[in-house]
């Protein structure tokens, strides 16, 4: 690994005090200050807040122009009941990092005072705070603000912990990255009627197990294969404990995954048309509506190529992905529109799964994580 003046324990203290005081997408104020509190000592040329409602931009600027490349981390915890015991547990109820973006965003920060201390010799390194990954809000007002449109970058890029692989090891792939995923939400309306008549009525109940098992019946569930389609039935709920009415209303809920943006389109017409279809049969209304959309992350060959270059300076080991992962991450909206990549770091074999209430980000893969990107910004802002 490349030789670092890097303050570890500080970036530690940093990350504990983010994962005690975790807030949700769109809510991340405190979490904002502390951040911003972090860049004080570290200061970058400009420092731009309320990005995308909760966002930072931290722009470091180099000595003449050249490109500009952006690493984003994630703000937002999620509504998850902490069950660890140690001394940096949440200290908010329901509330808790189960998907490491404390450990994100204190690599980001141990970014920032390797850039303060060494800036760019050309264009600028942007650091990006995103808010609400969790729920798909987050990148989408990012990308919209004009603030952050203004830097039109050359290159983006943004890592993932991944439990499951070995601590430090660097997980690339060209293309796919993370799969595709949106939840779509079906509301029937029929007719209530006296549960002794059930013919008076007009009873969902049918068309929900039509529409489920019409639904299972498109997956395909091998990623190694074209049209992966993975529909996961999330929610279902019809009528009331009622037992002398025949239910008059109804509702439903899948996550659907794909591993391409157009397939997903395609996947997205055809669950509509389904439900439509089935419901008119049924003469029940109809109401659909889709929440929780996240891009494919499709990576750039050439930012990927960087990933695998630094990763080979430092000497980290390097895994070539086969497939995508299927979890979804907002990611995928920069990368639709900027040269970008997202890549994984191994978070240790024994760490708990993301979203798992005993889910804590291991702070020995910080420096690898700084290390990794500071060596992609040298290579990109590094004038030759």
């Amino acid at each position: 690994m490349e030789n670092l003046n890097l303050n570890t324990n500080e970036l530690i203290t940093l990350r504990k005090d983010l994962h005690k005081h975790p807030e949700v997408a769109l809510n991340e104020f405190n979490t904002v200050k502390r951040i911003c509190s972090f860049l004080e000592n570290h200061p970058p040329d400009e420092l731009i807040t309320k990005v995308g409602e909760t966002g930072i931009l931290a722009i470091y600027n180099g000595l003449e122009k050249g490109k500009t490349v952006v690493f984003r981390a994630e703000l937002d915890g999620l509504p998850i009941e902490e069950i660890n015991t140690f001394e940096h547990k949440s200290i908010y109820e329901g509330t808790s990092h189960k998907c490491g973006h404390d450990g994100h965003m204190a690599i980001l920060c141990g970014l920032a005072t390797q850039l303060h201390a060494n800036r760019p010799k050309s264009g600028k390194v942007v650091l990006l705070f995103q808010p609400a990954e969790e729920d798909g809000r987050g990148a989408v007002s990012i990308a919209n603000d004009a603030r952050f449109k203004a830097l039109n970058p050359d290159y983006i890029f943004a890592l993932h912990n991944l439990p499951s692989y070995p601590k430090n090891q660097i997980v690339v792939k060209n293309h796919t990255f993370t799969c595709a995923v949106n939840s779509i939400i079906i509301k029937l309306n029929g007719k209530t009627s006296h549960a002794g008549e059930p013919e008076k009525g007009i009873n969902p109940a049918l068309t929900l197990a039509e529409i489920t098992m019409r639904y299972l019946a498109q997956i395909q569930s091998d990623i190694t294969k074209d049209n992966f389609c993975l529909i996961t039935p999330i929610y279902t709920k019809m009528g009331k404990k009622a037992y002398g009415v025949s239910a008059g209303s109804g509702e439903t809920h899948f996550t659907v995954r794909s591993d391409s943006n157009d397939q997903m389109k395609k996947i997205e017409t055809s669950l509509e048309h389904i439900a439509k279809t089935i419901a008119r049969k049924h003469q029940l209304e109809i109401k659909i509506r889709w929440t929780q959309s996240f891009h494919a992350n499709e990576n750039n060959p050439t930012a990927v190529d960087y990933v695998r270059q630094s990763a080979q300076i430092n000497g980290f080991e390097k895994v070539e992905k086969e497939s995508p992962f299927t979890w979804g991450e907002d990611f995928g909206i920069f990368t639709q529109q900027y040269s970008g990549a997202m890549f994984g770091l191994g978070a240790g074999l024994e760490t708990p799964a993301l979203h798992n209430p005993d889910y804590d980000f291991p702070d020995d893969i910080i420096e690898t994580g700084v290390a990794i990107f500071y060596q992609i910004a040298k290579q990109i802002t590094n004038a030759h």
